[in-house]
This record gives structure tokens, C-alpha cells and sequence, in this order.
């Protein structure tokens, strides 16, 4: 998710392995000295009755906050993969330093940059340009954003052209392994994480998707995938930019638009149309993805989507994250959403079983709580569910979330099998797009663009 700059500090990416251990060395260090200084403060203090970590001081929690900002790549990502889910599930120390950090990123010093980009595109890469901002605009996990116009003798339409310049940070990709090594055993050496998360699952799947986030080739094939008629180049409610062709591996330059982060624009200013309208579309995206294309983007974070009021669009910028999908598995998945919006437990239980969230030596708690959250969920779209649905505080989702979120101790203490890993990624995205319209407060008829998308669908 980019971070605007105006919030930000350039500073060098580490960019050796050895560079990265040290820096995670010295982190260790610092958070040992840390926490043996809360220990004396309480032993001293008369502070015994204190529950908080001792490694998660307030002075810890800005050292982590501080240092997971500098190295970008995996630590970053991983702050904001927990981070985006609105599930409780993070002991609120863990949450807290994850929040923040999903607030921060530093990008490269212009030097640096300059590298990127002459071992990207050449000694000469300047003169692709007729105007190049040398301080981005933008920084997230793995690289930074600049604004640009795209030379005539080189742009799609013989034009100028502004263009935005995803420039990545150097020797990203090479430190996913070896970064989340690092991170992992700072989160387990508390032992502050519940059993049920599975770290070396969530660890493994992210390390996954971030190896295919860092190929902007791949990235770029999306883009035009999704622009393509049989995505959505024919569907006017959505804006994909086209991409240059030129564009590498590290650097990939595309069409600048002009929308609102949908996370940004004050909700408050937006017309009741508007926000309805901003809600059902990108929930609906997610069903064209998940039973048309079989092909989703699955960030979730709002600055992914833009709002361009003029044109009354959702602009779509980032493909990075985006995953496909198998036949077998979407039918599958499908079959247990149904299962649950009918009610059906013992097809539910079938059905999870089969996808593989299930390992049939559940206890009756797990097994209530899975079926439960499962049903919660599917409720927006069950036919006697009163439509429009309301989303926003107060509201009947509001309720289905708390509910869904008191289920999830449960699970994660009885838990014997992490989640099929489509789920990870599809989750997110599906619980973001709710979260999206409970922040917006809209009212959406859910069960007709249910109908609308899925009833095309067929199983088999």
C-alpha cells in the first residue's frame, strides 16, 4: 500500500544481505536492552503486577516501528498483511506496532534510485522522459512511485503522456527468504502469538506473494489482462491504465490517473450515491474476480482504489498482488458459501472439509464456531436477508462482525490446521471490501449483485 511522502524521510535501503542482518542484529540488541530495562523498572518500581511484554515497551514498540520502516521489503509487507484484517486476532501490543508501521515507509535517497533506474533502463533513462519528480509521491513495501511525463516518440498515443514510475527497492526480491527468517523469530521469541495463527504458514504464503509482487513483468500482464474486453476494458464504471511497454522487471511505468484513494476521500463530502455506489462496485469486482476471471487482485488497502469523481469511475492501479484461481477450487469454495447461506451444517462441514479447513478431528467448539462464522458471513447474500443491506455502525453488519470476531478466540485455541492457502489472499480481500463499505456506511442490495455474478456461474 503506497504512503504519501509527506509523511516521509528518504534514507537508503539496506540492500545486502549482510547489510540486513546487521540491521536486524542491532535490532535484536537494542530490544534485548529494552526489555531488561522494564524488568529492573518493575522489579524496582513495585510494578510486578504489570501483564504487558516486557519486550513490548513503548520505547521497544517505536524501536520496531522505527526499524521495520527502514528496511522495507518483507518486514514492511508483513506489518501491513496483519495489519489490514479487522479481526482482533494480534495480541494489541503485536497490533499496535503493525498499525503504525502500516503508517511509515522511507523511500531512497535520490543516489540510490538513480541506480535503479539506470541498471533498469539505461545510462540514458532520463531521456524517456520529458519531466521526471525525483521525489516520489508515494512509498509502500517493495518500492516507491514517481510522477513523470512520457516522452511523445515513445508514448502509446505519440502524445505526451503523465505516466506514474514504480521504481523498486534494490535487492528486494533476493531478501524476502532471509528478512522473514528474521522477523519470524522476533515474533516468536516472546512467544506473544496465539498457536492457531499458524506463523510458518502466514510466514510461507507470504513469502510466496511477495516473490510474485516483486516481478513487475508479471504485474504489468495483469494490468493489460484486466483492461482487455474480457475483463473490464468494456465496463465504464472502472478505469485500468495502460501500460508501457518498456517498462522492466523493477520499474514499471503506466498511465497516471487522476482519482482519490476511496481510503483518503472524506466520506463525509461524498453524496450517499456516491458512497453506495463506490461499495457495490468494488464489492461486486470481487465477485467478477472470484466466479468470472477467476483472477483477483487481492490488496485490499484503499489506495489501490481511486475514486474519480469527474468521471464517476474506480481507478485501479495496483495488480501486484493479484492471484488466479483453479476451477476445482472455486467451485469448492462456492459450494461451502452456499452450504452456509442455507444453513445446510452437515453440507458445510463436507465441504470444509474437502477444501482443506478441516481435518475431520475437530472438537465440537471448532467444528460450531467454523460453521458459525462461516453462516455470519454468507448472510449479505441469503435470499430472506432484507435488502438493501446496511453497512456502518449500528447496522446489522455491524453486529455479524462482533460476532464473527467472538468466534475467533474459539478457533484459534482449537484450531488444528491452518487455512487452505487461496484463502489467505482471497479472505483479505473479500473482509477489506466489507470493511470498505462499513467505513463508508453504505446501503447496498447485496443479494442482487449476487444474482447478478454468480448466478452465471457454473459448477463443474
Amino acid at each position: 500500500m503506497p504512503v504519501s511522502t509527506r509523511n516521509l524521510q528518504p534514507s537508503k535501503v539496506p540492500s545486502s544481505r549482510i547489510g540486513r542482518l546487521f540491521h536486524y542484529g542491532g535490532l535484536a540488541a537494542s530490544l534485548g536492552y529494552g526489555a531488561a530495562s522494564e524488568i529492573l523498572r518493575r522489579t524496582g518500581g513495585g510494578s510486578e503486577g504489570q501483564t504487558s511484554p516486557v519486550m513490548l515497551t513503548e520505547a521497544n514498540v517505536k524501536r520496531l516501528v522505527s526499524k521495520l520502516s527502514q528496511m522495507r521489503g518483507a518486514a514492511l509487507k508483513l506489518g501491513q498483511f496483519m495489519s489490514i484484517q479487522d479481526t482482533h486476532v494480534l495480541p494489541p501490543e503485536i497490533d499496535k506496532i503493525f498499525r503504525r508501521v502500516q503508517d511509515s515507509a522511507h523511500y531512497m535517497p535520490d543516489w540510490q534510485m538513480e541506480q535503479v533506474m539506470t541498471n533498469s533502463l539505461g545510462p540514458s533513462w532520463s531521456d524517456l522522459f520529458t519531466t521526471f519528480d525525483r521525489i516520489p509521491f508515494a512509498a509502500a513495501s517493495i518500492g516507491q512511485v514517481h510522477t513523470a511525463t512520457l516522452a511523445p516518440g515513445i508514448s502509446p498515443t505519440g502524445r505526451e503522456e503523465p505516466v506514474a514510475v514504480k521504481v523498486q527497492f534494490p535487492n528486494i526480491a533476493n531478501s524476502i527468504d532471509s528478512d522473514l527468517g528474521y522477523i519470524k523469530l522476533l515474533l516468536t521469541a516472546g512467544k506473544l502469538l496465539p498457536k492457531g495463527l499458524f506463523l510458518d504458514k502466514t510466514v510461507q504464503v507470504m513469502k510466496d506473494e511477495l516473490a510474485d509482487e516483486c516481478d513487475y513483468v508479471r504485474e504489468a500482464s495483469f494490468l493489460k489482462a484486466f483492461r482487455s474486453p474480457e475483463f473490464l476494458g468494456n465496463d465504464p464504471r472502472y478505469k485500468v491504465p495502460w501500460v508501457w511497454e518498456g517498462s522492466t522487471s523493477t520499474v514499471l511505468v503506466m498511465e497516471k490517473v487522476n482519482g482519490v484513494s476511496v481510503g483518503e476521500a472524506d466520506a463525509s463530502n461524498l453524496s450517499k450515491r456516491d458512497r453506495d455506489d463506490i461499495s457495490a462496485w468494488i464489492i461486486e469486482l470481487c465477485l467478477k474476480e472470484l466466479f468470472e476471471f477467476r483472477t483477483m487482485q487481492t490488496d485490499p488497502n484503499w489506495t489501490n482504489f481511486l475514486w474519480n469523481a469527474e468521471t464517476r469511475q474506480i481507478e485501479l492501479v495496483d495488480f501486484g498482488a493479484t492471484r488466479a484461481y483453479s476451477k476445482e477450487f472455486m467451485d469448492s469454495w462456492l459450494s461451502l458459501l452456499q452450504a452456509a447461506a442455507s444453513g445446510d451444517r452437515d453440507a458445510c462441514v463436507d465441504w470444509s472439509l474437502k477444501l482443506g479447513y478441516l481435518t475431520g478431528e475437530e472438537t465440537k467448539i471448532m467444528l460450531d464456531a467454523h460453521v458459525n462464522s462461516m453462516t455470519l458471513l454468507a448472510i449479505p447474500f441469503k435470499s430472506e436477508t432484507p435488502q438493501p443491506f446496511s453497512f456502518g455502525q449500528g447496522s446489522q453488519w455491524a453486529e455479524i462482525t462482533a460476532e464473527i470476531r467472538a468466534q475467533i478466540p474459539v478457533m484459534l485455541q482449537n484450531r488444528l490446521t491452518p487455512p487452505p492457502r487461496e484463502t489467505y489472499s482471497l479472505n483479505r480481500k473479500l473482509s477489506g471490501s466489507f470493511l470498505l463499505a462499513s467505513r463508508l456506511g453504505a446501503s447496498i442490495d447485496t443479494k442482487a449483485i449476487w444474482d447478478k455474478v454468480v448466478g452465471k456461474y457454473r459448477l463443474g
